[in-house]
């Protein structure tokens, strides 16, 4: 065999073992793929992976895997390896996330996850809400506005209306309004504003443009720090994990926690401000409520007591919710 073969025989090998050496990291996606989470977030999140494993594991998204609620399930059972979701879609399995989600929290999504993952972190992981799961990121997208078809000018306009709501907080807020909650993921709002079947929705700004809400809900009263922040959560297949070479499950770890979570909110608060000004250009009627208006006082009324209801709610769980609700509050307002 001459040396030109032996060379290219030996080229191929070290290729084919690197290629060998490579591990894909399926994550499963339910949001289109303009939206800020598969935007920035994912494609952040894989450019970090991928330079902390020196390129040992890549990852790749995947579209059209089902409802957002079966993505704790599919990654559970390993189908995928990776994905994120609203704990809202599962009610009963998720009751302690709902302290991020509280009204009148008044921060932007970024702060308000790295408080969420703090917290989740000290009080909340041991009751193993996520069981089955390894958490990798705990994030809020940006306040809940509301968004309508027609005008409003009180929270009262709102009593019978058929709203979209998505679980969690906003769900208890909406039962307080009055309103005939319609359930479905995020996704099918603007088709189902578009053909009447429902008049309006609870959900953030950024939602005015990823989901083209400016063409159908040309309606938008914006409260002062919104009216409650969504909690999700991006998680692993913990045999995924454990069937990483160590340094490699290590790594990804380093770039996930805290620093995933803030940067996930981050992007979700780019996201509203992107909404916000598509939804002007598309000339969306947009009430800017101030501290102290009528609606902001309405608001306020409206929601007193939901604390108390939210540590009653997860007695169950054997933690301190009532000092994890405060100590969340003080990293979110004091987070720069």
């Amino acid at each position: 065999m001459n040396l030109k073969k032996v060379l290219a025989i030996g080229l191929f090998m070290g290729v084919a073992g690197q290629a060998a050496a490579e591990t894909t990291l399926r994550v499963a996606s339910w949001l289109p793929p303009t939206h800020p989470q598969n935007a920035v977030v994912w494609p952040t999140w894989s450019k970090w992976v991928e330079e902390a494993t020196e390129g040992r594991v890549k990852v790749a998204v995947e579209y059209g895997m089902g409802h957002p609620k079966t993505m704790f399930e599919l990654v559970e059972d390993g189908v995928v390896d990776a994905s994120f979701s609203y704990h809202g879609y599962v009610p009963g399995r998720f009751k302690l996330t709902q302290a991020v989600e509280q009204p009148l929290l008044g921060t932007s999504a970024e702060a308000a996850s790295v408080a969420h993952w703090k917290i989740h972190q000290k009080y909340f992981a041991k009751a193993n809400e996520h069981d089955g799961l390894e958490v990798i990121g705990l994030f809020t997208h940006g306040p809940g506005q509301i968004h309508m078809a027609n005008p409003v000018s009180s929270l009262g306009d709102l009593k019978g209306k058929k709203i979209r709501l998505g679980g969690g907080v906003q769900g208890e807020i909406g039962h307080r309004m009055g309103v005939t909650a319609v359930g479905a993921p995020a996704p099918k709002v603007y088709e189902m504003m578009q053909q009447g079947v429902i008049d309006g929705v609870f959900i953030p700004m950024g939602e005015q443009k990823s989901l083209r809400l400016k063409e159908v809900a040309k309606n938008v009263v914006a409260l002062p720090g919104g009216m409650y922040l969504g909690s999700f959560a991006m998680f692993m297949n913990p045999d995924f994990l454990a069937d990483l070479d160590a340094k490699d499950r290590e790594a990804i770890m380093s770039v996930s926690g805290e620093k995933l979570s803030a940067m996930a909110g981050k992007a979700w608060d780019a996201g509203d401000a992107a909404g916000l000004e598509a939804a002007q250009e598309a000339g969306v009627n947009i009430t800017m409520v101030k501290e102290g208006d009528a609606l902001a006082n309405e608001f306020v009324e409206l929601t007193k007591g939901m604390d108390d209801a939210f540590i009653e709610s997860v007695a169950d769980r054997g933690v301190d919710a009532k000092a994890a609700l405060t100590e969340l509050r003080e990293i979110a307002r004091s987070y720069k």
